[in-house]
């Protein structure tokens, strides 16, 4: 994904600049040289390096999962449910919430995951609101990057009880999370009701002011209205838009917005976003896996990637950039991570596979053999264990 600096838009979406026979020279978790192998080995600085045989697999840089709801309720309970998502939410330890975020980060990770988006549960309350923050905290560097999303969804009822949440939302927690340090974007789910599109906005004043970068969620009928609310606060990024149309897609191309998709979202459903008239007016796709243990369960980026090739009529060279170095800039840290160049973390995957290609018709296969982080292995494919011939029981 070698390239210019930032985005990648259009027919670059497709440029990802293949390597064949390459190698990569790690030094301190950076990457120091990439390029054809017989150069490579012929440095000064690889000499007594410690060699990794990637021999009839494919290099990639590690996956960029620019959406997720790993800190969600426990499955079964969806956020929009309220009191019950609140109950849950309280009931579970600051452990527990902990292990069950590692024991998926984890599974990311075997699927070659290096950064990951991490949204909190939608401002259900103050209490519950700090604790998934304080758990967020303990697992910011481990075992992968997380870059933790304060989520914001208007309760359910009436006008002035969502006048009261954005109110104390926008003057109370805002700034204490702000002053904590953790967190970089402020989301939003959008409303298409406009009585509440004042809500929306002093929102995203509030978020503005103190120094967050601003996301919405615009998975709903009436996108439009959303595309102006991401125009008029310059958002990060726009995501889902499942029920864009041909217009909105050149409307977000035209105000050079970035548009996350995520074809995991539309899995069990009928509508998918469509990517090919984004990409083809310009906007700067990125995708996520919209993992969510409540309703939508793909934490795997190689599935999302597949899905977009799929349902999307993405093309895997679109796909690939789309799930590496575009997702890295929609989360602000293209500069460091999403791609194989010199200077940038040694964050890759090496996969069982023969050409890249695979990736795009590989869904359900996990192709990962290694994965490495800042120049650190954190997983490594396991031999199938045999049985002993003498423990296995005659069958007749």
């Amino acid at each position: 994904m070698r390239g210019s600096r930032g985005f990648r838009r259009g027919r670059d979406l497709r440029e990802i600049n293949v390597i064949s026979d390459g190698a990569i020279l790690v030094r301190g978790g950076i990457l120091t040289e990439v390029g054809p192998s017989r150069r490579v080995e012929n440095l000064a600085g690889a000499r007594g390096a410690i060699e990794i045989n990637a021999a009839g697999r494919v290099v990639i840089p590690g996956f960029v999962d620019a959406h997720t709801h790993l800190a969600s309720p426990p499955p079964g309970i969806q956020v929009s449910e309220g009191e019950s998502a609140v109950r849950a939410l309280h009931a579970a330890t600051g452990h527990r919430l902990e292990t069950r975020a590692r024991t998926c980060l984890e599974a990311m990770v075997r699927h070659g995951t290096t950064t990951v988006e991490v949204k909190t549960c939608g401002g259900l309350d103050e209490a519950g609101e700090s604790k998934l923050l304080r758990v967020l905290h303990t697992l910011l560097s481990d075992p992968l990057d997380l870059v933790p999303t304060f989520f914001f969804r208007l309760p359910p009822g009436n006008l002035a009880e969502c006048f009261r949440a954005t109110e104390q939302t926008a003057a109370d927690l805002l700034p204490k999370i702000s002053r904590r340090g953790v967190v970089r974007f402020a989301d939003v789910a959008w409303e298409p009701d406009p009585i509440l599109l004042p809500c929306l906005e002093r929102y995203f004043q509030a978020a503005s002011q103190l120094g967050f970068d601003l996301r919405v969620h615009a998975d709903g009928t009436d996108p439009d209205a959303a595309i102006d609310l991401a125009i008029r606060h310059n958002v990060s990024s726009i995501d889902h838009l499942e029920y864009l149309d041909a217009a909105g897609a050149r409307r977000i191309g035209e105000a050079g917005l970035t548009a996350t998709l995520l074809p995991g979202a539309s899995f069990t459903g009928t509508r998918t976003a469509p990517a090919r008239e984004l990409i083809e007016a310009g906007a700067a796709v990125a995708l996520g896996s919209n993992f969510n243990l409540s309703h939508s369960p793909i934490l795997s980026m190689q599935t999302a990637t597949a899905l977009a090739c799929g349902r999307m009529a993405m093309t895997i060279e679109e796909s690939l950039t789309a799930a590496t170095i575009n997702s890295a800039y929609a989360l602000g840290c293209g500069d460091s991570v999403g791609s194989l160049e010199p200077g940038k973390s040694a964050d890759l995957v090496i996969l069982n596979a023969g050409h890249y290609l695979d990736l795009g018709h590989s869904l359900g296969t996990n192709l990962v053999h290694m994965t490495m982080k800042r120049g650190r292995i954190i997983y490594r494919e396991a031999d199938v264990a045999a049985i002993p011939v003498e423990e296995i029981s005659p069958r007749f």
